[in-house]
């Protein structure tokens, strides 16, 4: 998953691991009349998930005395990676798999979070690095009704290869031959599903009610999807590593952050979950809360700010 795919599903974005499309109102054709040189310019993608976490970084930072300016919804990987490069930007949260497949090297093979990493601090422009990376992760899985995995005791990818044969996934249609998908289940976990029902970007709703609805028996989901928690889905564990990490990274330009703001942001990372993310994304999503305040509770509750 290439991250602002994750939520043209939920309708709000137009594709990540990153998307959207560049439009006349982009933050960064806003010039500077309204920034502060000495600001931290702080940046997101076009989609909920990814401005929700850049004012989690934005309010951690203004915690700790920094100015911050904030440069949201900018758009895909395309535009706001060479801004942070070129130190435009000074703080973007990044998807560590996602940036180093898309935008680092394409011809990488690193799964885990660790080689993922490892890769990043050696292939990374000079300019820029990465931080900690958060245990939190938005990336793609299999995922089950609960009722599913009790009756067949189903708790990680490997357990599907006893009924795969007799089920359908559900998926978007690039799933199906994809080494992280179709093709990947059958060579890594030797699970071959005997239907595959494709689904178009934006069919998240249909989606869940296919699988509700037991019209199809597991589907490709995002982990961060509010209704793994409102429906009580279970995403199923992928102990081979599949599926890439897609751990929530802040991306910096070195130049652009001191040992404070850094201390900040490793916090953030030191205390984030995918779990965390999932709740946060339910009040924001489901719940319309706002997120200036969404990230201010769960900064509080997380000791990082008072």
């Amino acid at each position: 998953m290439y991250r602002a795919a994750a939520f043209a599903l939920i309708g709000t974005l137009s594709l990540t691991a990153c998307g959207g499309s560049d439009s006349d109102d982009n933050p960064l054709d806003a010039g500077s009349a309204d920034s502060d040189s000495k600001a931290i310019v702080v940046g997101s993608a076009n989609f909920p998930e990814n401005q929700l976490l850049a004012e989690i970084y934005s309010q951690a930072l203004e915690a700790k005395g920094l100015k911050v300016t904030r440069k949201f919804d900018i758009g895909a990987r395309e535009v706001y990676y060479d801004q942070v490069v070129k130190g435009g930007i000074g703080v973007f949260p990044e998807y560590n798999g996602a940036l180093l497949a898309v935008a680092v090297d394409k011809t990488s093979t690193a799964t885990s979070t660790e080689d993922i990493n490892a890769e990043l601090k050696a292939k990374l422009p000079k300019s820029v690095e990465i931080l900690d990376s958060a245990a939190a992760q938005d990336k793609d899985s299999v995922t089950v009704t609960a009722e599913k995995a009790a009756k067949y005791n189903l708790k990680t990818l490997a357990d599907l290869k006893s009924v795969a044969k007799d089920w359908t996934i559900g998926a978007g249609s690039e799933f199906k031959t994809r080494t992280q998908g179709g093709v990947g289940l059958k060579t890594v976990y030797g699970v071959e599903f005997g239907k595959f029902q494709p689904l178009d970007a934006g069919a998240q709703s249909t989606l869940l009610k296919l699988l509700k609805d037991d019209k199809v028996q597991a589907a490709n989901i995002y982990t961060t999807d509010p209704a793994i928690v409102e429906d009580k889905l279970v995403v199923l564990e992928d102990p081979k590593n599949l599926f890439s990490s897609q751990n929530v990274t802040p991306l910096v330009y070195k130049d652009a952050v001191n040992d404070t703001a850094k201390a900040a942001l490793n916090g953030v990372s030191a205390k984030l979950t995918t779990e965390d993310l999932l709740e946060l994304m339910k009040k924001l999503v489901n719940d319309k809360e706002d997120a200036s305040d969404v990230a201010k509770e769960w900064l509080t509750s997380a000791g990082l700010v008072s």
